[in-house]
């Protein structure tokens, strides 16, 4: 039998659409960073693919026609504010991005075309750019002369309406000559201080400023007088003619004549009493919460800033960030009004647990609040806070007719360093919530900053994995599935791997984790099925091969709608028969909302489906008997635990497994002892170490030899 050649492994810029809509996106992401475009990155994005298609349409034609490519510079230009910076951005990304494309290969072919065609584009662009610059010239040279006729008929207009604004102002205006004496002032600025209209012309404003501020106003009027400031802007305190002190905001500014000598003070005088009011009501709802009353998250940080440099040696600060459970069923159970006064009693109630404590209450957002305690000799320790919340929580009160009780988690960041930044300090507190609430409910957890820096790592790989699959670093490998009577080899199972640059390999279970915490799931899920089903085609047509090609889904793909039409357009894609598929349903995901229905549609379109992670649990038993499987694996640590501790009870699962007719696989069997009991306990097939590790399927052509 001839030996079976090793299927190229597509990575995602390998196909021609793909690889298009990369490039485009590029192209969008680039030019939106050096210029401005009047379009959102979506419609960027469709625009620049629709353009870079044109482009490959005309290179890949029979007879090199460069018109595409001038209309297509001329479109640039007509896409907002790009000018030397996105056309330069665009012949970097086009001059580099065409020759690696799949439809321009080989390049040497299409260089000579590629080179025409972005001059074309330079040429198209640079004459709509001159065309653009052009009219944008005559229409601002249209519009001074209107500016210039306009301004003169609106002076005369413009000086009769000033006296009239300056008589119906609600501002004090007065206009003062240089020697301090008030020229003229409208009724407003009369009125603030207590006299008739007309009463103050003559007068010397200084008269009318508070003998302990007059002094600040005199020097403040010589700078202007001396051109040392253009305006001066002070809290005053003027004194009224029944004696009484306004306060008020001043304003004062020179005029000059056409000569430019100084002629005249134009004062303007605000009442700042309300003003004052007003301010300090928008600062403090600035900084607290509308709802609740409680300073809001910035306010927090500020004070918690503040509280860490002045922090008691000794005992420091504590910091909790409260999250309420169960919020969310409140909401919408009962309605987002009663959701707010639950927030609002739940406020009151931790005030009232600190109300003894030199401590700060906030709400952060939604239902999660911060506490800061300036720790003393006296403040009660961390468990004794908790659960005095809790306990406040516990007691049910009524809220629009309904009686609650709830509870409240925490995350705890005790004592931490001075010099730390309040920001790292409220992370802290933020991803120590998170940990407490994967338990149960009412619970708290301290700042571990080891189980911190692992969680660190972990997401870091995570939001990561994107980049790396673009970037290659995945790829798709494939362990052996053997039967445990003679080791003979069942079929393949495509295993995800991810070979970092830091020399430390992930294994498909790490990357399956990963992609299901970030929404990778999907996609990455796809391409892993695709590679399979290419993989299995492949060899089906090279080896003449029946074993057929397993892969397991993730939670987040067999939950998801369009499960069927995937598996179905892989199918015709591939040409792969469908009983030659062997798809892996978590157990787990089984009582999720449509997953049966996936179930049992992949059944009807020929795919084999067999149960994953299956355990020793009656529903798990009762799910092989309702759906239309025959296939089920046992978990991987039951066999470890088999392994260690030599349980014989495990071999009962095996006649439970028969009796409901289905094919019993084990995961996790690593040396012979573990392949030969299970065989003895009647298991037909295994996966492992034990049987091979998974390989590129270039390294697996003697198992078909």
């Amino acid at each position: 039998m001839p030996m079976i050649e090793e299927l190229p492994e597509q990575p995602a810029s390998a196909d021609p659409e793909r690889a298009r809509t990369v490039l485009a996106r590029k192209w969008a992401y680039l030019l939106s960073g050096v210029t401005v475009v009047s379009l959102s990155r979506e419609l960027l994005d469709e625009e620049l693919r629709g353009m870079l298609d044109t482009l490959i349409d005309s290179l890949r034609g029979t007879s090199a026609d460069t018109a595409p490519a001038e209309r297509i510079g001329a479109r640039l230009v007509g896409l907002g504010y790009v000018g030397e910076p996105g056309l330069r951005c665009t012949l970097d990304v086009l001059g580099k991005g065409l020759p690696g494309l799949p439809e321009l290969r080989p390049a040497d072919r299409f260089t000579e075309r590629i080179v025409l065609t972005l001059g074309a584009l330079s040429c198209g662009f640079l004459l709509a750019y001159e065309r653009s610059v052009l009219e944008q010239q005559e229409i601002m040279h249209l519009s001074l002369l209107k500016a210039v006729r306009d301004a003169q008929w609106n002076l005369k207009q413009s000086e009769a309406r000033f006296d009239q604004v300056v008589t119906s102002s609600a501002s004090g205006v007065a206009l003062v000559a240089l020697d301090g004496r008030i020229v003229r002032a409208n009724a407003a600025l009369a009125e603030m201080l207590g006299h008739p209209a007309g009463e103050l012309a003559g007068t010397r404003l200084e008269d009318h400023v508070h003998p302990e501020t007059a002094e600040v106003l005199r020097e403040a009027m010589a700078e202007l007088a001396d051109g040392a400031k253009e305006r001066v802007r002070q809290s005053q305190r003027l004194l009224r003619k029944d004696g009484d002190v306004a306060r008020i905001s001043l304003t004062a500014s020179l005029l000059r004549d056409a000569d430019g000598r100084p002629g005249h003070f134009v004062v303007v005088v605000e009442d700042g009493t309300e003003l004052m009011l007003l301010q300090g009501e928008l600062s403090r709802q600035a900084l607290h919460d509308v709802l609740t009353g409680l300073p809001n998250r910035q306010y927090f940080g500020t004070h918690l800033e503040a509280a860490l440099r002045r922090a008691d040696p000794e005992y420091g600060v504590t910091l909790f960030h409260v999250d309420l459970d169960a919020f969310g069923m409140v909401c919408n159970s009962l309605g987002r009004r009663v959701g707010e006064q639950v927030l609002v009693h739940f406020a009151q109630r931790l005030k009232a647990v600190l109300a003894r404590e030199r401590a700060m209450v906030a709400r952060f957002h939604a239902d999660e609040f911060g506490i800061l305690v300036e720790n003393s000799a006296t403040t009660p320790d961390i468990d004794a806070i908790v659960r005095a919340i809790n306990d406040e929580l516990a007691e049910p009160f009524f809220c629009g007719g309904h009686g609650l009780a709830l509870s409240a988690s925490a995350g705890v960041v005790h004592r931490p360093a001075k010099g730390i930044d309040p920001a790292e300090v409220l992370r802290a507190a933020d991803q120590t919530l998170r940990r407490a609430k994967e338990g149960r409910s009412g619970q708290w957890k301290m700042f571990d900053r080891d189980a911190d820096a692992e969680d660190r790592r972990t997401q870091a790989l995570a939001v990561g994995m994107a980049g790396a699959w673009e970037n290659g670093e995945l790829g798709v490998r494939y362990r052996p599935m053997a039967r445990l009577a003679d080791g003979a080899v069942a079929g393949f199972e495509a295993r995800l791997h991810w070979e970092r640059p830091d020399g430390r390999p992930l294994a498909h279970e790490r990357c399956a984790e990963l992609a299901e915490s970030t929404g990778l799931a999907l996609p990455l899920g796809d391409w892993l099925l695709r590679a399979a089903g290419r993989q299995g085609e492949w060899w089906r047509q090279r080896a003449d091969s029946r074993l057929p090609v397993v892969a397991g889904l993730t939670g987040h793909q067999v939950a998801d709608d369009a499960l069927g039409t995937r598996v179905t357009r892989l199918l015709a894609d591939t040409g792969l028969p469908p009983d030659q598929l062997l798809l892996g349903v978590p157990v787990r995901a089984l009582p999720v909302s449509g997953v049966p229905e996936n179930v049992t549609a992949l059944a009807g379109l020929g795919v084999r489906v067999m149960l994953d992670d299956f355990g020793l649990g009656p529903d798990d038993l009762r799910a092989v008997e309702d759906l239309p499987v025959d296939i089920v694996r046992v978990d991987r640590r039951l066999a470890e635990w088999q392994a260690r501790s030599e349980s014989t009870f495990l071999g009962a699962l095996v006649p439970l497994v028969r009796e409901v007719g289905a094919t019993l696989v084990v995961d996790g069997i690593h040396t012979e002892d573990q392949a030969s009991w299970w065989g003895q306990a009647g298991a037909e097939l295994g996966t492992g170490d034990y049987f091979g590790a998974a390989r590129p399927p270039g390294e697996l052509a003697a198992a078909f030899a």
